[in-house]
């Protein structure tokens, strides 16, 4: 049961992280509108590194509300060496709304900023849609086997738009994140996959095919994160009412080598491999998630 100080706690986070997301959006817009305005290249690459510094000054003022409203106990693993210029590649699992703000708490000021590849139709999504734009959130365009079956024309053309909106990653550095299973845990999603891992669902190798394929040589490292909840996992309601207080994470870092480069749509072998490869981090992540989850 959340108790009513719980209640006012909860209520108060919200109204703070709305007034939070909306000052820092709108400097954002006014940023964006400017940009649209001056199409010069040199202008526009300046105009995105004023985008993620508001980006970041939104994550800051976040984490200082976090640390205000609630005392979590954070336990991290493998944040030494990363560096803030680098380009990496960011896989994790997934188990609810909170992994998000946890994840720009533990890479803030770490890495780069964290951007996502997001469905080309999530940019109609109110204030949001149009925020992740402004910050040069790559939109992707899936098409579905049966519909390639009656286009053949627009095979490969899924990873023509991504790589051309991975141009924009060229000269600002970049952490592209990636939730493998591409849904949240819940223990319905786990019985009806027959998945094999007893805390995880099974990971999808496409969006980590699509970003391999379409960054090349850009990217310096994977790094494979595993947030775990010792006291279970909560609903983003409970986050905002203080009453999740250890979160564990895990950061293993791996190197991008020939064994998992390749054009994922057009090479089955490699889908093949990728797939496989992606199959042993998903093993030891379950294992060790066995050592630190709740039975």
């Amino acid at each position: 049961m959340t108790s009513i100080l719980q209640q006012i706690r909860g209520v108060l986070s919200i109204q703070y992280f709305i007034i939070n997301t909306v000052i820092w959006c709108s400097l954002l817009f006014i940023l964006t509108f400017i940009k649209l305005a001056i199409p010069i290249k040199p202008w526009s690459k300046i105009c995105s590194r004023i985008a993620v510094f508001i980006a970041e000054s939104w994550i800051f003022f976040n984490n200082a509300g976090f640390a205000i409203s609630r005392n979590i106990k954070f336990e991290i693993e493998g944040l030494e060496g990363l560096d803030r210029k680098g380009w990496y590649l960011v896989i994790s699992n997934h188990q609810s709304w909170i992994d998000i703000p946890i994840l720009q708490k533990v890479f803030y000021h770490k890495i780069p900023f964290l951007k996502f590849f997001l469905k080309k139709e999530l940019i109609w999504v109110p204030f949001l849609g149009q925020a992740w734009w402004a910050l040069d959130f790559p939109f992707m365009k899936r098409y579905r086997p049966e519909f390639l079956k009656k286009h053949p024309q627009l095979k490969g053309k899924d990873v023509e738009i991504t790589r051309k909106a991975c141009k924009k990653f060229k000269y600002i550095p970049v952490s592209v994140m990636n939730f493998t299973e591409g849904t949240r845990f819940t223990s319905e999603k786990h019985q009806r996959q027959k998945s094999p891992y007893k805390n995880l669902l099974r990971p999808k190798a496409g969006g980590i095919g699509f970003v391999l394929s379409a960054m090349d040589d850009q990217l310096n490292e994977v790094l494979d994160v595993t947030i775990s909840y010792p006291q279970g996992p909560k609903d983003f309601w409970s986050f905002l009412c203080g009453k999740i207080d250890y979160v564990k994470i895990k950061v293993n870092r791996i190197p991008i080598t020939e064994a998992i480069r390749g054009h994922y749509t057009e090479d089955r072998e490699f889908r093949v491999k990728l797939q496989q490869w992606l199959n042993e981090i998903w093993t030891r992540k379950d294992r060790y998630m066995e050592q630190v989850q709740p039975n």
